[in-house]
C-alpha cells in the first residue's frame, strides 16, 4: 500500500494592501509536545523573525500537546476572532479528530500556507545489524508476531499510520507499537534500545544520525532527498534510498503548515503570508530546510484549501482502513 501526499508549488495570493498588522503579541501554539519536529520548526521561525526584526510586535511560542494536540487546535477555535493566534500544524490536524472525536475542523481555522512537506524515514539503532530495509522486513518475518517494537509519536497519529502500511509488507507481522510524547523522546528510545525501529522525521533524529547512533534505512517518499551535501562524514540525505527503491513500497509525507483563527480578514491572513514568505527568504530557513531534509513545497489561498480537502478524505481512508476511527 502506498499512501502518498503530493502537492505543487504555488505561491499566488491575492494583492492585498497590508493594512493590518499585529497590535499585540502573536502566540503561535504548537500543538505537540517539546523537541518533535512541529516544536522545533515554530521555535526556528519565531528565532528567525526575532532575529531579523520581521515584525513589531513579539512572536510568543507556547505548547498545547494535549489530547494528541486537540488542546492546542481547540484553543484556536476558541479564538475565533484573535487573529493574533497563529498554530504550526502537522497531520495530527487531520489524525486527531478522526482519532479522538474531538469536536474539532481544519475548517474551525484559517488556512494562512503551507511552509513545506515534512519526510519519514525508517530508522534502526546503529548497533544493529541490519544494514538494509531488507535485512529489517526479513527479521521483522521471521519473528514472533509483535515482538518488534517501532516507537512513535502518539497513538492513531502519522507514525502509526506509517507503521500499519509496513505490517502490510511484513507477511502478516504486526508491530508492537510504542507511542510517546514527542519525536524528540522518539530518538532518544531508540538509541537507548527500548524499541527497535522508529519513523521519525529527519529533523528528529538527525543529531543521533550524526553521532552514529541511528542508521538511516529508508525514506517514506517517491524521490530521494534532493540535499546531496554530507550529514555525516561518509552519507548525505540523498544517499538514504527511497523505501520503494529497497522493496517496500509505502509513501508519506506530513504538513508542515501555519494556520490562524477562523475570522481573520483577508488582509489579517495577508499580513501572515507575507511575514512567512520574509521568513522563506532567509539564509537561515534555507539552511532549516537541508538540515531537515524537506520537501520544500510552499502553497497558500485557494490551491492550500484545495489540498487540505484531499488530505483529510486521504487521512479519513487510511484510518478508517486501519481501524483507526473513533467510531470504530
Amino acid at each position: 500500500m502506498a499512501a502518498a501526499l503530493a502537492a505543487s508549488a504555488c505561491l499566488a495570493w491575492p494583492t492585498w494592501a497590508l493594512s493590518w498588522e499585529p497590535t499585540k503579541p502573536v502566540t503561535l501554539v504548537i500543538p505537540a509536545g517539546t523537541g518533535g519536529g512541529a516544536d522545533q520548526m515554530a521555535r526556528f521561525i519565531q528565532g528567525v523573525v526575532q532575529k531579523h526584526n520581521l515584525m513589531k510586535q513579539p512572536l510568543i511560542v507556547i505548547n498545547k500537546a494535549g489530547g494528541a494536540g486537540a488542546e492546542g487546535f481547540l484553543e484556536m477555535k476558541s479564538s475565533a476572532n484573535d487573529p493574533h493566534k497563529i498554530t504550526i500544524t502537522l497531520s495530527n490536524l487531520f489524525t486527531t479528530p478522526l482519532g479522538t472525536g474531538s469536536p474539532f475542523n481544519w475548517k474551525d481555522m484559517k488556512p494562512v500556507a503551507m511552509l513545506a512537506l515534512d519526510q519519514f524515514i525508517l530508522w534502526t539503532n546503529s548497533e544493529k545489524p541490519y544494514k538494509t530495509t531488507k535485512d529489517y522486513v526479513d527479521a521483522v518475518k521471521a519473528g514472533e508476531d509483535r515482538s518488534f517494537k517501532m516507537g512513535g509519536t502518539g497513538s492513531k497519529q502519522e507514525d502509526q499510520i506509517v507503521t500499519a502500511a509496513i505490517e502490510e509488507q511484513t507477511g502478516g507481522k504486526k508491530f508492537t507499537y510504542v507511542p510517546y510524547a514527542g519525536g524528540g523522546q522518539v530518538a532518544v528510545q531508540l538509541v537507548g534500545n527500548h524499541v527497535d525501529s522508529t519513523v521519525n522525521n529527519p529533523i528528529e533524529a538527525v543529531g543521533q544520525w550524526r553521532a552514529g547512533q541511528l542508521r538511516p534505512l529508508c525514506i517514506f517518499d517517491a524521490k530521494r532527498s534532493t540535499y546531496t551535501n554530507k550529514v555525516t562524514d561518509k552519507e548525505a540525505w540523498s544517499d538514504i534510498p527511497t523505501c520503494k527503491e529497497t522493496g517496500l513500497p509505502v509513501e508519506y509525507q506530513m504538513l508542515r503548515g501555519i494556520f490562524t483563527t477562523k475570522n481573520a480578514k483577508p488582509e489579517q491572513v495577508a499580513f501572515y503570508v507575507d511575514l512567512l514568505k520574509k521568513v522563506m527568504a532567509t539564509p537561515d530557513w534555507k539552511d532549516f530546510m537541508e538540515k531537515g531534509a524537506f520537501n520544500q513545497t510552499f502553497m497558500s489561498g485557494p490551491d492550500f484549501e484545495k489540498w487540505l480537502t484531499s488530505a483529510e478524505t486521504l487521512h479519513a481512508d487510511l484510518m478508517k482502513k486501519n481501524g483507526f476511527l473513533a467510531t470504530q
